[in-house]
């Protein structure tokens, strides 16, 4: 029967989690798109890293978006029982609240396993890949030097660059470019020109057709004007710095080599998706108890108002350890363990252990 009992539950839980999950996704890619967008719009960058920034963050994401979905779903799932009355037929045959706990504890445990891997290994894979993207995305508009009627420049100031228009083939018409080389400047005009990658793909290079070059040294009379049917431009680019300097993107093992506070800041956020996974679970058991007249709905207010308040005390503790204000090895311990022993305590106050009415009695 206990096994059966326990099938029962966990499907039931299990059913939640397949509709909460996708709607919380749904609501947190939504909320999260408006301000991708707003900044790929702002750097320029191409609509296909926009979609593939935003897949990277929603795996970022599922190590915040599961523990709140299977709280969620564990008291959704435990509050319909209590609604229909089969907690009240589960308590007749002698299956108390305590016995909830089993089937719920073996989810939250494989759950927590998975969400450690994701956190530990995944997560600063998938930051590093997001910020790789991003600088790569931008040095590749950088590449793009000249656009019609615009003055365009390197990064250092060496090279400018302008073309009177394009064409839909990218062929540029009317040219004009200065490059500066110590103590001389070049000016180049040509009738039309392409830009094309060089081939160790460490710049782009401008191909002239049918132009003049000026070369010399201002202040002086040293002036060579050559005319050329083909010249080319080599633009040497800055490689894009993809240091993993942001603590998200260190590998867990670098995190716990290091005594950098922000480092391990990071290091107890990690930690704290699966924890919060356990401690969330414990909590759900006695939330979700309600009289069988009231809704499945009605605990889920503080379902939320729990998770509110735990996941802003994992704030407030991420920025406490990142400035040093508490010991490393107390990290994060101080919100997890209070919230685990009011879990424990609810735990034991709905089994029916009454400890002033002991003390009382043996008084």
């Amino acid at each position: 029967m206990t096994r059966i009992l326990d099938r029962y539950v966990l499907r039931e839980i299990l059913r939640n989690v397949a509709g909460v999950t996708p709607v919380l996704l749904i609501i947190l890619v939504g909320t999260q798109f408006a301000r991708v967008l707003g900044r790929a719009a702002a750097e320029r960058l191409p609509r296909d890293v926009m979609f593939e920034l935003m897949g990277l963050k929603t795996i970022e994401y599922l190590t915040v978006l599961v523990p709140l979905a299977v709280f969620i779903s564990i008291v959704l799932a435990l509050g319909r029982l209590y609604r229909d009355s089969e907690m009240t037929v589960m308590a007749a045959c002698g299956v108390g609240p305590k016995r909830l706990y089993r089937p719920v504890l073996l989810l939250a445990g494989i759950t927590a396993a998975i969400l450690a891997w994701l956190a530990f290994d995944v997560r600063p894979v998938v930051a590093y890949r997001s910020h790789v993207v991003k600088i790569e995305a931008q040095r590749d508009l950088r590449a793009n030097l000249i656009t019609a009627n615009r003055f365009r420049s390197t990064p250092d100031g060496s090279l400018v660059f302008y073309a009177r228009s394009a064409d839909e083939d990218g062929s540029l018409r009317g040219v004009f470019i200065q490059r500066r080389r110590g103590d001389s400047i070049e000016l180049a005009v040509a009738t039309r020109g392409v830009q094309r990658p060089t081939a160790d793909g460490s710049g782009r290079e401008l191909i002239l057709y049918e132009g003049r070059r000026f070369v010399g040294v201002p202040g002086t009379t040293d002036l060579r004007i050559v005319d050329f049917e083909e010249h080319g431009i080599p633009v040497v680019l800055p490689r894009a710095d993809v240091s993993p300097d942001d603590p998200e993107m260190v590998l867990t093992t670098d995190l716990i080599a290091t005594r950098v506070p922000e480092n391990l800041a990071e290091l107890h956020w990690r930690l704290a998706s699966p924890v919060s996974l356990l401690v969330l679970a414990l909590l759900a058991v006695p939330i979700a108890r309600s009289g069988g007249r009231d809704s499945r709905y009605d605990r889920l207010g503080y379902a939320i108002l729990v998770y509110l308040i735990y996941s802003n005390l994992l704030g407030v503790a991420y920025s406490l350890v990142a400035k040093e204000a508490v010991a490393p090895w107390v990290g994060f311990w101080w919100v997890h363990v209070p919230l685990a022993g009011v879990a424990m305590a609810l735990m034991a106050w709905q089994s029916g252990w009454r400890p002033l009415r002991l003390w009382r009695r043996t008084a």
